[in-house]
């Protein structure tokens, strides 16, 4: 059983190939990783698998949903894409409650205050999100993906612009949630991070998935960590 899955998918721009037949699965329970350089497809391949964007060709399924019901898709999962940021007239509190309304969440103010706790942002909750740090909005914006407790994260640089100690608390939080049994789906470049997290990974180049599993069984030697199986396999080594 898996709770996304892209079979055969394929996405083009013009002339430009950004996603070449990929197949892919994650099972619940799994935090799943995905890496590649710049301009590999990582982005249009999980904006396809949030329903953001529609595949020129294959299947995707993501939460129980097809990529023919993107409002289904984002009903069931959190998504942090990694250049949104909220939007600058409201308030961090105002997009919080936002968040919570648009979905029909129950004790919204509970939720709004749990999440600015979390990020210690209570101080800041009343600020314009146009005058927010890029820390500040990243926090904003993972506390919205986060506010409905989700079963399947789709998480894009979600360790972006953070310092050190939102990185940790962070990483603990989704650990937490991995071991409860929901499921998480990273691009990150942050590979030490990834390490630590990710229990399967992919990694993707010029548009297709050179290799995907275990970071154990991906390795050529043993003492190849994720840095050095991700620059052997996009540099051809």
């Amino acid at each position: 059983m898996s709770v996304i899955e892209a079979v055969n998918v394929s996405k083009s721009f013009g002339e430009v190939e950004a996603v070449k037949d990929v197949t892919l699965r994650v099972r619940p329970g799994e935090f799943f990783g995905l890496f590649g350089p710049n301009g590999a497809g990582k982005t249009t391949l999980l904006r396809m698998l949030t329903g953001q964007l529609e595949p020129d060709s294959g299947e995707i399924w993501t939460a129980g949903a097809s990529h023919g019901d993107p409002l289904g898709i984002k009903r069931a999962t959190g998504i942090v894409p990694e250049v949104e940021t909220p939007p600058t007239f409201l308030t961090a509190r105002e997009y919080l409650e936002l968040s919570c309304l648009i979905r029909g969440l129950d004790d919204v103010r509970g939720r709004v205050e749990r999440w600015l706790a979390f990020f210690e942002m209570e101080g800041m909750s009343d600020v314009l999100c146009r005058d927010l740090s890029k820390g500040q909005r990243q926090k904003v914006m993972l506390a919205s993906g986060f506010i409905h407790e989700p079963e399947v994260l789709l998480l894009d640089e979600p360790f972006i612009n953070l310092d050190p100690i939102y990185q940790r608390r962070v990483r603990e939080y989704l650990t937490g949630l991995i071991e409860e049994g929901r499921t998480v789906f990273m691009c990150t470049h942050i590979l030490e991070i990834a390490e630590r997290l990710c229990t399967r990974v992919a990694v993707l180049n010029l548009g297709r998935i050179v290799d995907q599993g275990t970071i154990y069984g991906m390795r050529a030697t043993d003492g190849e960590n994720l840095e050095d199986i991700f620059i052997r396999l996009v540099q051809g080594g």
